[in-house]
């Protein structure tokens, strides 16, 4: 920080919570501060940075402008403090001896028990502890350091983060056995634009959607999605009860599920990306050899 300011964490903490309060009692006493130090501390504050950040009248208290401009500097601020913190602390425990790993659907029921099972039988002392999660929950989680590798659907760009392709993998049509295209060696897209679609649930399955629902406009239509299922067993169990068709990631090849045939789709452009993604702010010990993995030694 520049030595000419004559401010610090508390003023920026006291600043922030009457710019989230509008109300400076209220503010004091979040902070636990007497209501007369806590407004010393924001005169304070603005002494150092030169410029008026309220509007003070005797029933409100509203930002200015160079507030709230000010407002949103310090919130990245004092973010990136607490990340600081949050990293000094990973070091200093030297942060060895296990790994945290997301996983998306496509990933677990592809590449993924691959990679982990490589691993294990390398480094039998590291633990990995895997958490479900969504991909595009898992690029927050990335972002924040809750974990240290996701494993979802790519391209991703995201600032700080380095990802490696893991499988390009075909979209292929689940249809019921009974269905009349289900004896095809291929089909084409627009030959589903009449189905009733069954696909994973938004919350869930927001990605993949996203992705399905691009590549059925692209063929000149939109999916009519008559249920939702919230995994895998439960979109190919809606299938085989005939309830509609789907469009998974050829990984579907690996379900021993009676009821329904898996139909690739006609145009081999069609396909979907797996890719692991980590942020490289900070690598752990641990981290740093499953990274090495994936990059080096794998031929998947």
């Amino acid at each position: 920080m520049d030595k000419n300011l004559r401010f610090d964490i508390r003023h920026v903490r006291a600043f922030i919570t009457v710019a989230e309060t509008l109300h400076f009692k209220k503010a004091a006493d979040i902070l636990c501060i007497t209501q007369p130090a806590f407004s010393r501390l924001i005169k304070g504050l603005e002494e150092s940075v030169g410029a008026e950040l309220f509007k003070r009248t005797t029933r409100q208290v509203e930002l200015t402008e160079a507030g709230r401009l000010f407002l949103i500097e310090c919130k990245d601020a004092l973010n990136h403090l607490e990340r600081g913190v949050h990293l000094a602390q990973l070091a200093a425990q030297g942060d060895i001896g296990h790994i945290t790993v997301a996983y998306n659907d496509f990933s677990i029921n592809g590449v993924l028990p691959e990679i982990l099972d490589h691993f294990k039988q390398k480094h039998p002392s590291i633990a990995v502890n895997l958490t479900y999660m969504p991909s595009h929950e898992q690029y927050q989680a990335i972002k924040d350091y809750d974990i240290d590798v996701g494993f979802l659907i790519g391209p991703i760009e995201l600032k700080g983060v380095e990802t490696h392709r893991l499988a390009l993998e075909k979209i292929v049509a689940i249809l019921p056995e009974r269905h009349p295209l289900a004896t095809r060696k291929s089909i084409k897209v627009e030959e589903l634009a009449n189905e009733r679609f069954i696909l994973g649930a938004a919350s869930g399955w927001q990605a993949f959607r996203s992705y399905i629902s691009e590549l059925c406009l692209k063929s000149g239509f939109t999916p009519h999605v008559i249920q939702e299922a919230t995994t895998s067993n439960g979109i190919f169990g809606l299938v085989a009860a005939n309830m509609g068709i789907s469009l998974y990631s050829e990984c579907a090849k690996s379900f021993k599920r009676k009821g329904i045939a898996i139909v690739p789709l006609e145009n081999e452009q069609h396909s979907i990306e797996t890719i692991a993604a980590w942020n490289q702010a900070y690598i752990s010990p641990s981290f740093k050899l499953f990274r090495d993995l994936l990059q080096n030694e794998l031929n998947i």
